[in-house]
């Protein structure tokens, strides 16, 4: 098969295509002949050698397909060949086919194509996990999310919404913001103009958010914690600008705040397929009904990678970039 390989670390031109043999499915596995690969922040750190995958798994960059079962490992009885299924794997995306987990692979929704598939596990995943299980978020509450324009950002706002709660988000610019507000954002606040912990405030009369989900990390703590309302809950998902902050623990005891964050890639298969059986039962009914969907902004054929990982490193999409097969 072809596959992308990354011949070391360094800039976009490094991830080169190559012939690779096609990988067996072990016991609990299925493979997958790949029709689209999504494309995602940390394929770009493990490109820059700052994202070793994890203990066993591939090499080959790549967290999240979408294509047709091409054959079964041992033990899997919940699918068969030719069955259509989005899946998040940790790592093997930007091939030809890639194993996954049988826990960890979906149904393709009712209505979307290949392309809009692949960009759903891990933004999906990640969101439900973290905002609805983790930060607790429900109907008549309010959550600011950061990145806004991003995979994540354009997942979260929609499913905030969906779900009944009031969405806030940060974007980079007049265009991204104007997105996440046609998104169903009640409010965007574009931070390299504006102070967004006073504009939430003022937008909230004053109390803040219940919750917020952070991929900036140190650099936004103090606001983060700043915005939010009494019983309010900080979820951090990535550190983009720093891994450090100072926190006032009394600040923490007087507003009852709960600090929380996760990691998806390294989590055991068990961890992943109780996200995955959640995730179809509470979200793939708005994907099929329309009311939620993935916001991809390109794509890229799988041997210009190096393409869509600099239309990545610009940060001027919106939504998604996809890699079809």
């Amino acid at each position: 098969m072809i596959a992308i390989e990354i011949r070391e670390p360094g800039a976009p031109e490094v991830l080169v295509a190559a012939e690779r043999p096609t990988p067996v499915p072990a016991a609990g596995e299925v493979l997958i002949k790949v029709a689209a690969a999504g494309v995602n922040r940390p394929d770009i750190f493990q490109r820059l050698g700052r994202y070793p995958p994890p203990p066993g798994a591939s090499d080959i960059p790549g967290l999240e397909v979408a294509g047709t079962i091409e054959a079964l490992g041992p033990d899997v009885r919940d699918w068969k060949t030719g069955d259509a299924v989005c899946a998040l794997v940790a790592g093997g995306g930007y091939a030809q086919y890639c194993t996954a987990p049988s826990p960890q692979c979906l149904p393709v929704p009712r209505g979307l194509d290949m392309t809009a598939a692949a960009a759903l596990p891990e933004t999906f995943f990640t969101v439900w996990t973290n905002v609805f299980e983790r930060g607790r978020l429900t109907a008549g509450e309010s959550i600011l999310i950061h990145g806004g324009s991003s995979g994540i950002g354009t997942t979260a706002i929609q499913l905030a919404r969906a779900f009944g709660a009031r969405a806030f988000a940060t974007a980079g610019s007049a265009e991204k913001c104007a997105a996440c507000e046609r998104l169903g954002a009640e409010r965007a606040i574009n931070y390299r103009d504006a102070d967004f912990a006073a504009a939430v405030k003022d937008a909230t009369g004053g109390r803040g958010v219940d919750v917020v989900l952070d991929m900036v990390g140190g650099e936004y703590f103090a606001r983060n914690i700043d915005v939010l309302a009494v019983e309010g809950r900080l979820v951090e998902i990535a550190t983009l600008k720093g891994v450090q902050a100072e926190l006032n623990i009394q600040t923490i005891m007087q507003r009852r705040l709960t600090i929380t964050g996760s990691t998806l890639r390294a989590r055991p298969v068990a961890d992943k397929g109780v996200i995955a059986a959640a995730v179809h039962r509470h979200v793939w009914p708005l994907l099929e009904s329309g009311a939620v969907k993935p916001i991809v902004h390109a794509t890229f054929p799988l041997r210009d990678a190096a393409g869509a990982h600099r239309l990545m490193e610009s940060s001027v999409h919106i939504g998604k970039i996809v890699l079809t097969v």
